[in-house]
């Protein structure tokens, strides 16, 4: 807080006569005063009003609050930033999403009823919060003004008086939440935002809409079934579920095979067609615009953060955007004489069971029926039909398990770690994500004998010898190792041991 500095005028030579004329005077009203001392200490001091009638500094709330030392979690190419980037001491507040009318609107006009400081812009808060380490967000209102097919603008068009000189602002972001990676950046288009305070060239709205608007990219890593979910459909749950489908979706790099693919959750989120941001040469306004989508982690949604939702209401919502019967899975005493049902999830790259000839007549014995399935590409409702009938799901490392969603609650998750001192990415990818979602999990790592590597270099390789060594060449290297040139033939027996505790886990009864 800046505190008020007292005039002083300045000091000029008097003479000396003038000087013994002025402390006479001085010493005659000490001694009246003196003699009123006791009608004096009767009086309240300004001093002690004004603390009786406001709150101590220690109570007192910013109508923009900051939290301090927030820890974000991260995943993906986010282990391989220093460990600095893990907090940001400080993180701007965002107001409570669990009502549409907790906007951008509401955070302004508190800001403006606060009292005036010496600094003008301090306590307003910012069009956009650069601040995260995943994502940019820009939560606007006031007249809002969308150009995109020549522009790629979004306007914010203040009043030409001169309370809102200090509105004046501009930034660049990519609205895609994964700003970290720059080969997904690069994917993504750039957009620019400003404020304007009663500009006359600012552009005339072409439609006016009465809704919210959210503008995001499906740019980035999306066409891959993980960052699908991860980077766009989940983050955009979080964002737009406040509104209740009272919301317009306005899409840069638009991609209509992805649009066509995922329209069962874009129209359980959004009542109205999405608009092709990068080819509508008309001017969209709005009163309210969310640029880019809220996520703190892959394939999880964290409260506080999460407002009034889980990923367990997006869980819901899927099961009813692909009309998915069961939300319970297989047990003995419900069923009886029916066979659990096993999912392996096939693979046409890499990353294949090498064996599954021996691996299904061993699952067969041990009591299961099995399915071997690859997802398909475009068709999302047939393969989520599919997760969704079985109980048991076992998949190598890979975007392909990302389809436990489709799961029943409490069915299993057999995650197949490949070889390469990969736990890490195997548990914040998808082992925690998936129990998050109340599924239960099991985790089976190869050992070098089950592994195609033993294929292609020496056993005294550092492949195998050290590969903490490759880890530290960089994601792509060790992604071109144990990724894409591993595939896995699995030691029949000593797997067997994992189908059978996963049969007993189906047994016990759960509430």
């Amino acid at each position: 807080m800046k505190m008020a500095k007292k005039f002083r005028p300045p000091v000029e030579p008097r003479s000396f006569g003038s000087g013994l004329i002025v402390g006479c005077f001085l010493v005659s009203m000490t001694y009246v005063l003196m003699s009123k001392k006791d009608i004096v200490s009767c009086l309240p001091s300004s001093r002690s009003l004004l603390l009786s009638s406001s709150p101590s500094w220690s109570d007192a709330t910013p109508s923009s609050s900051i939290v301090s030392n927030r820890k974000i979690q991260l995943s993906g190419h986010e282990k391989a930033a220093e460990e600095s980037n893990l907090e940001r001491s400080e993180a701007i507040d965002m107001p409570d999403d669990s009502s549409p009318a907790a906007s951008a609107s509401d955070v302004l006009s508190e800001e403006e009823s606060s009292p005036s400081t010496d600094d003008k812009s301090a306590g307003r808060k910012p069009m956009c919060d650069v601040s995260g380490y995943r994502l940019d967000t820009c939560d606007i209102a006031g007249d809002v003004r969308v150009i995109g097919k020549n522009s790629s603008s979004v306007v914010l068009v203040g009043t030409p008086d001169t309370s809102s000189t200090d509105r004046n602002e501009s930034w660049q972001i990519k609205p895609y939440p994964r700003k970290y990676d720059s080969s997904a950046m690069a994917k993504v288009r750039p957009l620019n935002l400003k404020s304007l305070n009663g500009d006359p060239e600012a552009p005339r709205c072409s439609i006016n809409h009465t809704v919210p608007g959210i503008l995001f990219s499906t740019g980035g890593h999306c066409g891959n079934c993980f960052h699908d979910f991860a980077d766009v459909l989940i983050p955009l749950f979080q964002t737009a579920i406040p509104f209740r489908g009272r919301v317009q979706f306005i899409i840069t790099n638009h991609q209509r095979w992805w649009m066509n693919k995922y329209r069962p959750y874009l129209t359980k989120l959004s009542s109205y067609d999405a608009i092709d941001y990068d080819n509508d040469d008309r001017v969209h306004c709005f009163d309210h615009v969310i640029v880019g989508l809220r996520a703190e982690r892959d394939l999880m949604i964290h409260p506080p953060n999460g407002g009034n939702y889980s990923i367990m209401d997006f869980v819901k919502l899927t099961r009813s955007a692909y009309s998915l019967e069961r939300d319970r899975p297989w047990t003995s005493d419900q069923q009886p004489g029916n066979k659990p049902r096993l999912l392996f999830i096939a693979r046409g790259g890499t990353r294949k069971f090498m064996n599954l000839d021996e691996i299904v007549p061993m699952a067969e014995q041990v009591g299961f029926e099995v399915v071997v399935s690859e997802p398909d590409f475009y068709d999302v409702a047939r393969f989520a039909h599919i997760v969704n009938s079985c109980d048991v799901m076992v998949g190598v490392h890979g975007a392909g398990l990302t389809n436990f969603l489709f799961l029943p609650t409490d069915a299993i998750v057999i995650q197949v770690v490949p070889l390469g001192k990969l736990d890490w990415i195997a548990t914040n990818f998808y082992a925690e994500p998936a129990m998050g979602m109340g599924l239960r999990y099991l985790e089976y790592n190869i050992t070098v004998e089950e592994s195609t590597l033993t294929e292609l270099y020496p056993r005294d390789h550092p492949v195998f010898a050290n590969p903490e060594s490759i880890h530290k060449q960089g994601w792509f290297k060790l992604g071109n190792v144990f990724l894409k040139q591993q595939n896995v033939k699995l030691d029949v027996s000593r797997f067997r041991s994992v189908l059978v505790k996963a049969l007993e886990l189906l047994g016990e009864k759960r509430d």
